[in-house]
């Protein structure tokens, strides 16, 4: 295989708020949620329970991950194909404990990579992972590393070519390189409705395997190769 394409794990995460009611939280948590959303821009009448329906899975502080999907690049007589596989439950201590199991099973050379991963991805699993009383892997303990030491990939970053300011998401990436992605079945602002009422765990992780082969074969792009054929696609 390519050295390029060698050791790279491809995820994406789907994360909802911690409940399904604002009017379940602690007092405590409803301070800590109306000091934080005091910064949001409201429409007229938004209250905070409001804002955290709409907002509060963008945060790990007060949301929890529910799928997290993965994708390693295979080889066979050449040809590059991707094999995904994702973590779905409901108690987020379970989810994460399967991570992370699978994450020091691939050892030291691993090397993530997500779309806004550094932003988002990355450090959302550690913050939960730490809430969660699970010890960080190797792979995202990044405590007295240097920077050229965490090698971890991000494939927004990699289009922005150090222009800082720019944000393109991977739908519009997927549509200019005619990526097929999961965006026609559903997308993020519907994750949150589709598992607290339709339960649709199967839903939201299917459509968060196909983000993480849009992402797969992104980097493909990248680099200059052709896309992975869908025979050669599989799931495990």
């Amino acid at each position: 295989m390519h050295p390029d394409l060698k050791d790279i794990l491809f995820l994406d995460i789907e994360t909802v708020g911690c409940a399904d009611d604002y009017n379940k939280l602690s007092e405590r948590l409803k301070a800590q949620w109306a000091r934080k959303s005091g910064f949001f821009k409201r429409d007229a009448g938004q209250t905070d329970e409001d804002l955290f329906h709409e907002k509060a899975g963008i945060y790990a502080e007060f949301g929890k991950i529910v799928v997290i999907a993965i994708g390693k690049y295979t080889e066979e007589n050449g040809v590059i194909g991707i094999r995904t596989k994702y973590f779905a439950d409901h108690d987020e201590r379970k989810l994460l404990s399967e991570f992370y199991e699978a994450l020091e099973k691939m050892g030291p050379a691993v090397r993530l990579c997500a779309h806004n991963g550094k932003e988002f991805d990355f450090p959302y699993m550690s913050r939960r992972m730490l809430v969660n009383g699970i010890q960080l892997p190797s792979v995202l303990n990044m405590s007295g590393k240097k920077p050229w030491e965490v090698n971890h990939l991000d494939t927004l970053e990699l289009w922005k070519f150090g222009d800082y300011k720019h944000y393109t998401s991977l739908d519009l990436l997927a549509t200019i390189f005619d990526i097929p992605t999961s965006k026609g079945v559903m997308d993020g602002s519907m994750v949150s409705k589709v598992y607290y009422q339709e339960g649709d765990l199967k839903k939201i992780a299917e459509y968060c395997v196909g983000d993480v082969l849009a992402i797969a074969q992104l980097y493909l792009k990248f680099k200059g190769m052709p896309l992975a054929d869908g025979v050669n696609i599989t799931n495990s």
